[in-house]
């Protein structure tokens, strides 16, 4: 038996299904469909949820209280988005570090991640601070926070 472990990336917020949606444009990752349900390509896999979630008779006011975003080679980690009632109210003390520009040089890299940081920024992401690489400590990188001011890096 190996020990190595999987792990979920695990997100409160106010509105689950609106930020996986984020995340998985983000990371190129899918949103999974209802457990035991095919959905096909082209159909809204959150219409699925909620014809499966009002089958199941599930509250209306409860179809937003958990989403998930996955990859869809099954190689990087899944991520869960649960509702909690309050509010974000101090910086994360864990943070993702989006690997957008692996492998560039300098130029080619910061450009790379300007590219992705105006691609993020049109989907509801907030821009913060650029740093400039700083060799051999720092390739340089971009702070940003989602839509829900959750702060990430594009490194």
């Amino acid at each position: 038996m190996s020990d190595v472990r999987t792990v979920q990336i695990t997100f409160d917020c106010a509105d689950p299904q609106s930020l996986s949606q984020f995340w998985a444009s983000a990371l190129g990752y899918v949103n999974p469909g209802p457990p035991g349900r095919e959905v096909s390509e082209g159909t809204d896999v959150f219409e699925a949820w909620h014809e499966f979630l009002a089958e199941a008779g599930v509250p209306e006011s409860e179809w937003n209280s958990a989403s998930a975003a996955e990859d869809p080679d099954g190689n990087g980690p899944r991520l869960f988005f649960q509702r909690v009632t309050e509010g974000k109210t101090a910086k994360n003390r864990v943070h993702l570090d989006v690997r957008a520009a692996p492998g560039l040089g300098p130029e080619e890299r910061m450009a790379a991640l300007e590219a992705e940081c105006e691609r993020l920024v049109a989907m509801g992401a907030t821009r913060g601070k650029r740093f400039e690489p700083s060799p051999p400590m720092s390739n340089g990188f971009i702070v940003m926070a989602d839509p829900e001011g959750n702060e990430f890096c594009l490194d």
